[in-house]
């Protein structure tokens, strides 16, 4: 698999095109139960592959997320870039009146359990998975960077935050990389986002790049999904808007058919094809669906390819509502 860098000088993580999401073999997409056993082999067969980027967070579980990885990572360290993040409160009576927690001690408790969870010494990665309003950015950075400083991570990330906030806390410390949904279903950070982060020399890591799994083409009906899934709730997956969604699909599948690759595949090399400074993350907890990804590094688009699938509509329907709102 071709490699990419996230960020640069100091800052700069050399890491593999593709990497692999972690969150759905532990949490949000799990209605059918989960199977610890096919997801460790998931890992261990991406590894193989050249997958190096692993993201997960202590809020997926909570928590059971970070432990699987870890068990996973056993003995399979070296060459292996480990992402989590923090800022989620995860206890329900605490996250009743503060859901987002930047403060520095709360960054400081955090670093260490998820080091514990994941049973490494160090966290490559480290993102705020969400930004506390409540809390400068400075203060909550510059926590972060003592972790830098004393050994417990590598480098340092943001998660859906704005502009501003960006280049704010990259002034406390080089940021490296920022995680936002990005794909050809979500396609707001174009406007101010990429602009920022490329000026900067900072990477982007696109979540959900398969549009929650919507541009793979096999969700055409909420009725599909399990009872539990947290996209039925998705203002996107409903009525009229799922309906004018599927045209997104259908543009995806042209291309797909014409290069005799998968639409995710397509979904997946447009991304790739929009900078050497993005690396996707798409998630999966079945082999076949992770040999399929990291294919789609060898599918290359035609410029007048990039172009049409350019020229696709917006979807219809929002985010849904902790995604719609970024800080300021």
């Amino acid at each position: 698999m071709k490699h990419s860098t996230l960020g640069t000088g100091d800052a700069g993580l050399a890491v593999a095109r593709i990497g692999l999401g972690c969150m759905g073999m532990s949490a949000f997409y799990t209605g059918s139960g989960t199977d610890d056993a096919e997801s460790i082999r998931v890992i261990h067969r991406a590894i193989d592959l050249g997958v190096t980027l692993f993201d997960t967070a202590d809020m997926y579980g909570p928590f059971t997320n970070e432990k699987l990885l870890g068990r996973a990572l056993a003995g399979k360290r070296d060459g292996v870039v480990v992402a989590t993040k923090f800022g989620n409160v995860t206890d329900p009576e605490v996250r009743k009146n503060r859901p987002i927690d930047g403060r520095p001690d709360y960054v400081a408790k955090s670093v260490d359990g998820s080091l514990e969870r994941l049973g490494i010494d160090y966290i490559d990665l480290y993102y705020q998975h969400r930004v506390d309003t409540q809390v400068p950015i400075e203060d909550t950075v510059g926590a972060m960077a003592e972790l830098v400083a004393a050994g417990k991570v590598r480098h340092l990330g943001l998660s859906e935050a704005a502009p501003a906030t960006i280049r704010r806390a990259h002034a406390v410390h080089p940021i490296t990389a920022l995680q936002t949904e990005y794909s050809l279903w979500s396609r707001e950070p174009e406007a101010e986002i990429l602009p920022t982060v490329r000026e900067l020399g900072i990477g982007f890591v696109p979540y959900s790049p398969l549009g929650r799994g919507f541009l793979t083409g096999t969700i055409r009906n909420v009725d599909e999904l399990d009872e539990d899934d947290f996209r039925r709730f998705n203002p996107r997956f409903q009525g009229d808007n799922l309906s004018a969604n599927i045209a997104i699909v259908e543009a995806v599948d042209a291309v797909a058919h014409d290069l005799g690759a998968t639409p995710g595949q397509v979904a997946l090399a447009w991304l790739l094809a929009k900078g050497d400074d993005i690396v996707p993350i798409p998630g999966t907890k079945r082999l076949a669906y992770l040999e399929e990804n990291v294919a789609a590094d060898a599918v290359s688009l035609s410029a007048d390819q990039v172009a049409s699938l350019d020229a696709i509509a917006e979807p219809r329907g929002d985010r849904y509502p902790d995604m719609s709102t970024v800080s300021k």
